[in-house]
């Protein structure tokens, strides 16, 4: 007679998801193209959309609803469980930019994030997040916001904005880049 005995294996705690890396612009009456920015940590879907929306429902409302560009998502799920409800996702290629995710609450209204792409260091993602959560907004759309930054930081780009700064700086002009320190805070970061 033989015995087979199933090896029981330990039972994990589930492992709490990193915070979303997210930032937001701190007065909701201030819109533009974009309502902040978010940085996932990868390309996966199912597994980033509940931390953004487990912060998102508190602050804007429960997201019922999320629309992406499959461009630079390779599954993209039909329904994402959320901490007590499921939130529909949806794909729509010629109407949303490839870098930009829209969310939906149900009676409260629709928000843009610009994401960034998970591969980005952590210089060139604080100047999108902090240019996404301007008080007017970028006036550019998601993907041309990402497109300046690289042309602007990229190495091996020839950097026309600085030259045009130096040359005018030489001329007896003043720097178009001034510090200013904003009177009330403009944005609210979260997970980073």
């Amino acid at each position: 007679m033989t015995a087979t005995f199933e090896a029981t294996l330990p039972r994990l705690a589930p492992v709490a998801a990193p915070p979303a890396r997210l930032v937001l612009k701190a007065d909701a009456r201030s819109r533009g193209l974009l309502d902040g920015a978010w940085w996932p940590r990868s390309r996966d879907l199912l597994r980033e959309l509940p931390a953004l929306t487990e912060v998102l429902d508190p602050l804007w409302g429960r997201i019922t609803h999320i629309a992406v560009n499959p461009e630079h998502w390779p599954v993209i799920p039909h329904k994402v469980p959320v901490d007590g409800h499921v939130v529909q996702v949806g794909w729509f290629t010629p109407e949303i930019d490839p870098h930009k995710l829209l969310l939906l609450s149900y009676g409260t209204g629709r928000w843009d994030l610009l994401v960034i792409p998970p591969e980005t260091g952590p210089e060139a993602a604080a100047r999108l997040m902090a240019a996404a959560s301007e008080y007017g907004g970028p006036p550019l759309t998601a993907s041309a916001l990402i497109s300046a930054d690289r042309a602007l930081h990229d190495g091996s780009v020839p950097d026309q904005a600085q030259f045009a700064e130096t040359a005018w700086e030489s001329e007896g002009g003043a720097s178009q880049f001034t510090a200013t320190v904003p009177k009330q805070a403009s944005r609210l970061i979260i997970g980073m």
